[in-house]
């Protein structure tokens, strides 16, 4: 299951005829690019709803994963940084290049072993990536992260507190 933004449009697009590709696609396009993830998601339901009418199956790949792919919009990434964080393309890059490196090994003697081999592939994987486009917000980014995680965590250990009293 691909969930980035351009790989789910390209799903999308592959279950509906020819004359509704271009229409849906720049309407996800739009949507992708709202001002808020909730604005995202309520456009991308709208279609979803019309698309279930006629082509349950697009309108079940639109609706598959469908906040996963508005991440990005949830946690406000800067539109510089959001472009290069669209697509999956350089996570299945670093792990091709990761198979690659360690296609010749024929004994995996432990699961270290395996770990080391993969953090080997992944520095021979650094030094093929160019700068990450928006590599200036990546700290905002990382702040917006810390804040989710956090407040997921006093939320659900506030949770766990008053179910304990």
């Amino acid at each position: 299951m691909r969930l980035c933004q351009q790989h789910k449009i390209a799903n999308v697009r592959d279950k509906l005829p020819d004359k509704l590709r271009a229409v849906t696609e720049k309407r996800m396009r739009h949507a992708y690019h709202a001002e808020s993830g909730l604005k995202a998601e309520a456009e991308l339901e709208a279609l979803a709803r019309e698309l279930g009418k006629t082509h349950p199956g697009a309108a079940a790949s639109l609706r598959e994963g469908m906040a996963e792919t508005l991440t990005i919009l949830r946690l406000g990434v800067p539109p510089t940084l959001a472009r290069t964080l669209r697509s999956t393309n350089s996570i299945e890059s670093m792990i091709e290049i990761c198979r690659e490196h360690s296609k010749n090994v024929k004994r995996w003697r432990d699961g270290t072993m395996a770990l080391r081999w993969c953090a080997a592939g992944m520095v021979e994987a650094g030094r093929q990536f160019r700068r990450v486009n928006g590599h200036l917000h990546l700290p905002k980014l990382r702040a917006a992260l810390d804040a989710h995680f956090t407040g997921n965590v006093t939320a659900v250990s506030q949770n766990e507190d008053q179910k304990a009293a």
